[in-house]
Parts: C-alpha cells; structure tokens; sequence
C-alpha cells in the first residue's frame, strides 16, 4: 500500500480507502456485520489506514462497526465521517438556506452523536454530507466548525459535494475553512478534473475520490439481468434501461483497452483515480474480503500509463443516474 499526504493535514492516508456506506445496513442492502466486520479487519491489515463513514449510514450503524474494529487493531487509523443536512435532502437543494440543513448547534450535536458511535474522543475529518454555493458565506457551517475545533472534538473539515456538481465548491475551497473535498469521480466522471482538482491543488486541499466503480458498474458486476434486493437503493440507480447503458459501455471499454475480460476493470479503474495527482485517496465501497484483497492491490501497480489514460479520455459519460 502506498500512502499520500491528504492535502494540508499531517495525515498520510492510503491511496485505496475504505468507503463504509455498504456496510449500514440500509439502502445498500444485504450486509451481514459479521462479513462487513471481516473485512474492515482484513482492509486494516492490508494497509489501509483511511476509513470514510457518515452518521446517515445505517443511522450510525456504519460508524459503530468501524469503530469496533478501530479500538481492536491499535494501530492509527485515520477516520472521516459526515453530518446529514438538518432536513435529509440530498443534494442540497438551490434556495433553501442553511438554517435549514446545516445550523450552527445541529452541526456541534451531529458530531457528538457520531463521537459517541464512534467510541472516539476525536474525528480526524468531519464533512458536511452535501453542499448548496449559496451558503459559502454564511457563517453558521463556519462557527459550527469553529466551536467543535476549539472543543478538540475534530481535527480537520471538509465538505461532500453534491452528486455530479464538483464546481460547487470552488468557493468554499477559496475560504480557507476547509481541508478536504470529497467529490465523485471515476472513468465516466470525469468533470473534476477541469476545475476542481487544479483549485484543490492550488490551495493544498486533500481530494476523496468516492464512487469510484460507479456503484458497480466499472466493477463489471452489471449484467442486464441483475436484481437487487427490495429497499437497495441500486434498484433507482440502475432502473428502467439504465442497465442496458452500463453494459454497453463497459463493453466499450473492455473492448478498446483490449483486456481480456471484464474483471481487469476494476482496478484499473481505480488507478484511473489514483493517476491524478491532486487525489488523496480513493474510496471504493468494500463489504467482503475478496474486494478488498482486489482493490487494495491497485495501489501498488501505480498510475496508468499515457496510452491508456487517452484512451479512457474519450469514455467520459455525461449523465446523472442519482436522478
């Protein structure tokens, strides 16, 4: 595992994270704790040292597992969770202000419900869970951070940006209030590569890359006729002919790489991200050890040459499936 410095912090975290959305218990459904327990163990043990949960994930569920398996392996590991909008809508919504998602004492109490799930004294980054420009200068997202850093409670913030909406936080970026970005990007993602990654650069703020298999599809783990389980937020995702989309395009790819089949994908998919210097980590969503062992392997192969980074150039996908 090779590791990289998340932006101005003192953190050196691994270049494969580990995502937690997964392993809640909800909306991704089919986990069992005892699996999801194994493999946070197993991700621990092959190097990975950055965990990305959020208070939304299982309600705290999420949180509470990976902080059973912090205390147990006593060794540093650095953890990043989210406060959920006051109102529960994602993304956040133009016009609606944020006394509505984000006040200053819901801010301080999110966190001190997540410390508490956690069994941590410290989060290393707290994030809010998604973002609205119009809020860049209001000061109640700032005091909140400000209270809970003079509290010792949290050590870094950071913010999640909306779904497909990187430019959303070139403001914010530019405040100085915030250390880290997490932002989807992927082969098919390509967008924050024009703005967002060179102001992050810029001012030395660390990058999350989420999404990175596109909840499955760069997986290769899409078939036609997959099914998932009732309440499993994939059923939206990949609804009416979405699928037929994923598999088209993953087809594509595998054909102008000339891989031999579909299961070289996802690692290089990984590398994909990892290829950009202005990314921290990368955090796939992992709920077994056969994941993990593949994706953890992607850092140690590097980032991808030239001729294939061209390549990949041309299969950016303009579209929303979180719609």
């Amino acid at each position: 595992m090779k590791y990289r410095k998340l932006g101005r912090t003192n953190f050196d975290v691994s270049e494969i994270g580990y995502g937690a959305w997964g392993i809640g218990g909800s909306m991704w459904i089919g986990a069992s704790d005892k699996e999801s327990l194994a493999a946070l163990r197993f991700a621990l043990d092959q190097g990975v040292n950055f965990i990305d949960t959020a208070l939304v994930y299982g309600e705290g569920h999420s949180e509470q597992l990976v902080g059973k398996v912090v205390k147990e392996v006593q060794r540093k590991t650095y953890i990043a969770t989210k406060i959920p909008p006051k109102n529960r809508l994602w993304p956040a919504r133009p016009g609606i202000g944020i006394d509505e998602a984000f006040p200053r004492d819901y801010i301080v109490r999110s966190t001190e419900e997540s410390l508490r799930n956690l069994g941590l004294d410290v989060i290393d980054l707290q994030q809010l869970h998604t973002w609205n420009p119009e809020w860049t200068d209001r000061d109640e997202w700032r005091r909140g951070f400000e209270d809970l850093k003079t509290q010792g409670k949290v050590r870094t913030f950071g913010i999640s940006i909306n779904n497909h909406q990187p430019d959303s936080a070139l403001d914010a970026i530019e405040t100085g209030w915030i250390d880290a970005v997490q932002v989807i990007y992927n082969i098919f993602d390509q967008t924050p590569e024009r703005y967002l990654f060179p102001a992050c650069t810029k001012h030395n703020i660390g990058v999350l890359a989420r999404v990175p298999l596109d909840e499955g599809s760069l997986a290769g783990r899409i078939t036609e006729h997959t099914t998932f389980p009732a309440g499993d937020f994939r059923n939206l995702y990949f609804r009416n002919d979405r699928k037929r989309q994923v598999v088209e395009r993953v087809k594509a790819l595998v054909r102008d790489l000339d891989l031999e089949d579909v299961s070289h994908l996802p690692a290089i998919a990984l590398r994909f991200c990892l290829s950009d210097p202005a990314v921290s980590t990368v955090i796939p969503g992992m709920r077994s050890i056969s994941s993990v062992a593949g994706n953890t392997l992607a850092s140690g192969q590097g980032p991808l040459p030239p001729n294939m980074l061209e390549i990949l150039r041309r299969h950016a996908w303009d579209r929303n499936f979180y719609e």
